[in-house]
């Protein structure tokens, strides 16, 4: 049961729907979106993926219990051995090097995304931390499964193809699956069987929300650029 995750999503109806249906997502899903916007959200998702990295780091120092520490590295390792070698070659298979990846300027909406998910780690816990984790780590699961379903009849053409795979496919919905489970356990240790009833919630709900809102930024970021 994800009582906690699904509580925080409906808390946010109209945040969530504005990330999880955000127009890139509906362009990539029809593989109309402009080239050039996911070229910029390519370079972009690689600092975003480092700094995500930074994040885990900060999960194994705040985690209390040997499972959480063990949850939070095999993310981190993951994310630094496998996720960003993969992003560098489907970055190459659109035209951007590991050379320009490492030169792309960090765009003001994933500075703001990434120090606030940084700043809720350091100020708070590890509950904190990973509820600002979710809407990335669980919405693209959503994004990504919704995709792969939806779109199966035209996947073979869609130029997105690879992207829609990934997070939809089995091995990104066990990721997505985990840290639910995660979220959940961690919650019940820190806020009880009444979740909402703590006086944590509210801060852990605004938390949520505000994440959730710096993802849809995200995919405006790409829309954007493309646009000037």
């Amino acid at each position: 049961m994800a009582a906690l995750f699904e509580e925080l999503k409906a808390n946010c109806g109209d945040d969530w729907a504005a990330y999880t249906n955000h127009s890139f997502v509906r362009a990539l899903a029809a593989g109309t979106l402009e080239i050039e916007a996911f070229r910029f959200y390519l370079a972009q998702d690689y600092l975003f993926l480092k700094h995500f990295a930074r994040a885990y780091a900060l999960a194994v120092y705040k985690s209390e219990t040997l499972s959480d520490m063990r949850a939070a590295a095999a993310t981190l390792d993951g994310l630094l051995n496998h996720e960003m070698l993969l992003h560098v070659d489907l970055a190459a298979g659109w035209g951007i090097d590991a050379k320009a990846l490492e030169a792309t300027v960090e765009h003001p909406a994933n500075m703001a995304y990434t120090r606030f998910v940084l700043e809720r780690g350091l100020a708070g816990d590890l509950l904190d931390l990973l509820v600002a984790l979710a809407p990335c780590v669980v919405g693209y699961g959503e994004i990504g499964s919704r995709l792969l379903a939806d779109s199966s009849a035209t996947l073979a053409t869609n130029p997105y193809r690879s992207w829609i795979e990934t997070y939809g496919g089995v091995e990104y919905q066990e990721i997505a699956a985990a840290a639910v489970a995660q979220i959940e356990r961690v919650s019940g240790d820190r806020l009880g069987d009444r979740p909402t009833a703590n006086p944590r919630w509210a801060t852990i709900q605004e938390t949520f929300a505000a994440a959730t809102r710096l993802e849809a930024g995200f995919w405006q970021m790409g829309l954007d650029a493309a646009a000037r």
